[in-house]
């Protein structure tokens, strides 16, 4: 017979996983946004992030309830007190989505298609989409090892946007006309790095509560 806790947290996790699946698609109409310059879509971003603030703010508040009502302990403990950083985190990721969209909202023209394929913007996006997706099963599943490969993933994000500055350099000496632009898409790059950091933080998490590991600070990639 599933107790009262048990029927609290499963509705947490499942809120949980919607507002991830909002996030998820806030990143992927990121992505088509700037592939197909549509600023409807942009526009659209921006408003939705009410949404994902207003799940940010009710998963907190059903967390601190069932640490008042419940008094969880051990793995249950653990289960609130990662999803109260994957909260945060995954609120981040949105506010990240956000701030493309608004790229893409106050450039003039299309994005040179030129710079987005040596930059590699939309593989970035495609990376740090699968990360949030894989992520999302992680935790659902409770799967260690999936979360566990999230840090290769980061480790292409970081690749990309070490090499973005040099990238982004070359392109502005050959296309000076595009300066503007070209760094829009530099602090997009700058931007999803940031996504597999928080995505890499979650990993952590969803480690911390299955295994009671806390992975932050010992300098080792699992």
């Amino acid at each position: 017979m599933t107790t009262h806790l048990e029927s609290e947290l499963q509705l947490l996790k499942t809120d949980t996983l919607n507002m991830w699946k909002l996030v998820c698609l806030q990143l992927t109409n990121g992505k088509e946004a700037l592939i197909d310059f549509d600023k409807d879509l942009a526009r659209q971003i921006v408003a939705t992030e009410k949404r994902v603030n207003a799940y940010e703010l009710k998963i907190d508040r059903d967390c601190e309830n069932i640490f008042a009502l419940f008094n969880p302990v051990a793995i249950d403990l653990r289960f609130v007190l990662a999803v109260l950083k994957i909260n945060s985190n995954l609120e981040r990721i949105a506010d990240i989505a956000e701030s493309i969209a608004r790229f893409v909202i106050d450039i003039e023209k299309r994005f040179d298609p030129e710079l987005l394929q040596h930059t590699k913007v939309i593989e970035m996006f495609d990376l740090a989409n699968e990360m949030l997706l894989d992520a999302a099963h992680a935790f659902e599943k409770e799967d260690t090892k999936m979360a566990r490969y999230l840090f290769k993933i980061d480790e292409k994000l970081d690749e990309t946007n070490n090499n973005a500055s040099y990238v982004v350099t070359d392109y502005i000496k050959s296309h000076p006309d595009n300066i503007r632009e070209s760094l829009h898409i530099l602090s997009m790059i700058r931007k999803l790095e940031r996504v597999g950091d928080q995505t890499k933080n979650i990993a952590e998490e969803i480690i911390f509560f299955i295994e009671a590991k806390v992975l932050k600070h010992k300098g080792e990639k699992q």
